[in-house]
């Protein structure tokens, strides 16, 4: 199962184990070349889909992949990235939140914009359960970028 095609097509598989271990697979595959990058378009189309479970492997290889991103292609879909800060599933959002260091590292210029949607972000509208865990994870991000600058 070490085919690109088929672990790509693997995120989208009803067996959440299976599509995970194709997550992994491509995320893995991602930190060490761009053989995955190709595939943008297919992980941008994750983010809209109504199971978080796929929309959070889109948000993952995104960030994966931008090291590889010669194309801009982040640039062009970063609104649409950033509106899951605050996804319906706090995980999600966790996720993308977790995230976005990557995508700042690799993105400069994105750095502005993804520093103002973290600070518009309200994690007040998740459960209290899951409201400490989101403003930590905003501001340890908003830390680890502020080192980027």
């Amino acid at each position: 199962m070490n085919n690109i095609n088929e672990l790509v097509e693997g995120l989208r598989d009803k067996d959440n184990k299976y599509a995970y271990q194709c997550l992994k697979q491509l995320e893995s595959e991602s930190m060490s070349s761009e053989l995955v990058y190709p595939y943008f378009n297919t992980f941008v189309d994750l983010l809209a889909d109504p199971n978080s479970y796929i929309r959070t492997r889109g948000i993952i290889l995104i960030a994966n992949n931008a090291k590889w991103d010669k194309d801009n292609k982040i640039d062009e879909i970063i609104d649409d990235y950033l509106k899951h800060i605050m996804d319906d599933k706090s995980i999600t959002a966790r996720q993308c939140i977790q995230a976005l260091p990557i995508i700042a590292e690799y993105k400069q210029d994105l750095i502005e914009c993804i520093i103002k949607a973290l600070h518009n972000a309200n994690p007040l509208v998740y459960k209290s359960s899951m409201q400490s865990l989101i403003i930590k994870d905003i501001q340890h991000v908003l830390k680890k970028i502020e080192l980027l600058k």
